[in-house]
């Protein structure tokens, strides 16, 4: 290796139109991802509208939520496992049929309006899109170097925030009505809108990626050009090899439980601020207000997602421990000081703060990490195991918060500090690194 290549910030030397080819997997395979949180995060959106029609609570609502993040978290280590058997792209394809038809169910349960039946459909369908960063996830681990991964994690944060973004201007639309090109005009729509037009979009883009993407660079002619720091050669590995690998590194249990701080806080802002500052601040959705606010949020995820894996990347040589402490503190400071602020200008501020550190560390935990933990052939199940914890955490900001809220909207913001802090004191245990450095190709 020659001495500019063996420098931190170099660019690694890949041969012509390898880093086109790698653009156009991973552009299809974040549009993919991009949609289905976009079938994740319309609950959001339809939350207030369900609970008004039916006269369900809040804790009720969020009972349909904690059951989808706790079925996802559950489905992550089981489709982790999965994944590494099968192969990335099967997977997120499973995981793109089952949202698809389990938003048109959600939809279609509006006729009966039981809440068990929106509590099940939910709960399948949050099992279902857990096929869909262990896929990813695996995918890319094989199309991206160790240096890059930090900076792949930003990426793949910047695709999650742009389906958030997607719903958060879509939703409120559909509710309010739009006008097409100037030409068309559409009239308010019924909640269940919201779940069948993210779905469509869902089945497009998942043919797209199915016709185009490539599992590894060996399948579109760039043998050996990534090294494969996870031991013997391939992408597909023996079920007992991966379970042992994984589960035996107390790295991958420190990861875990501060991702589940993560987890309770991004869930806490994504699945309740809609509603919160409907009923708190009484903004309305379509209102200029709402729509900064649900602009920024993806936003500044976006930015925090890719400083942070640079940062991560570059500064610190591929360790994102020391990133991660700086944030979860960071954060724990922005929450105390929001619940002490009452107005709607300053919930504003703070939920996009909040917002910047969580995705923050969300994208460097959560992707980065596995990567640098599982290589090519574990990439999905260390994924699984670790991701599985931001979403048992996140479960958290269901039922638990939604009952809190019910008895004063005024919790809410406290109910996310204890997260923060403990999760940097988790960072703290494993002194500054998440992985030792990968293995000589």
């Amino acid at each position: 290796m020659n001495e500019a290549a063996s420098t931190p910030l170099a660019r690694p030397p890949y041969p012509p139109g390898f880093r086109a080819r790698r653009g156009l997997n991973w552009g299809v395979l974040g549009l993919l991802y991009t949609s289905f949180y976009m079938c994740r995060y319309n609950l959001s959106i339809a939350n207030k509208s369900i609970s008004e029609q039916y006269g369900f609570s809040r804790a009720q609502m969020g009972a349909i939520i904690t059951t989808a993040l706790f079925a996802y978290a559950c489905g992550q280590i089981i489709n982790g496992l999965l994944t590494d058997r099968m192969g990335g792209k099967r997977a997120m394809l499973i995981g793109a049929a089952g949202t698809i038809a389990m938003n048109l169910a959600f939809g279609a349960a509006s006729f009966a309006g039981m809440l068990g039946l929106f509590v099940a459909i939910r709960g399948l369908d949050g099992y279902l899109q857990a096929f869909g960063a262990p896929g990813m996830v695996k995918i890319n681990t094989a199309w991206f170097a160790h240096r890059e991964r930090g900076r792949f994690s930003g990426i793949f944060g910047f695709m999650i925030n742009l389906g958030r973004f997607g719903i958060f201007t879509l939703g409120p639309a559909l509710l309010a009505g739009f006008t097409l090109l100037g030409l068309i005009h559409v009239p308010p729509l019924h909640w269940r809108w919201l779940f069948w037009t993210p779905s469509l979009l869902c089945a497009l883009v998942a043919v797209v990626m199915a016709l185009t993407v490539k599992e590894t660079p060996e399948e579109t002619g760039f043998p050996g050009v990534i090294p494969d720091d996870s031991g013997p050669a391939g992408v597909r590995a023996d079920v007992r090899e991966v379970i042992r690998a994984i589960t035996r590194n107390p790295v991958v249990w420190i990861t875990a439980c501060a991702y589940a701080c993560t987890g309770a806080v991004r869930q806490a802002v994504d699945q309740w601020f809609p509603r919160y500052m409907q009923e708190l601040y009484q903004v309305d959705l379509k209102s200029a207000q709402f729509q900064f606010l649900a602009f920024l949020i993806p936003f500044v995820a976006s930015a925090g997602s890719l400083l942070s894996g640079y940062v991560s990347d570059t500064v610190f040589q591929g360790r994102r421990a020391p990133v991660a402490l700086v944030l979860y503190f960071l954060e724990t400071a922005i929450i105390l000081l929001a619940a002490r602020f009452h107005s709607a200008n300053a919930a504003i501020l703070f939920l996009i703060l909040i917002s910047f550190t969580a995705n923050s560390t969300h994208s460097i935990l959560g992707s980065a990490a596995p990567m640098d933990i599982g290589g090519r052939r574990r990439a999905g199940f260390a994924l699984g195991v670790i991701d599985s914890f931001q979403y048992f955490g996140g479960s958290l900001a269901g039922y638990f918060l939604g009952r809190l809220l019910d008895r004063s909207l005024g919790s809410y913001f406290y109910f996310m500090a204890p997260f923060g802090m403990l999760g940097g004191l988790l960072m703290l245990t494993i002194r500054g690194r998440i992985t030792t450095p990968p293995k000589a190709a």
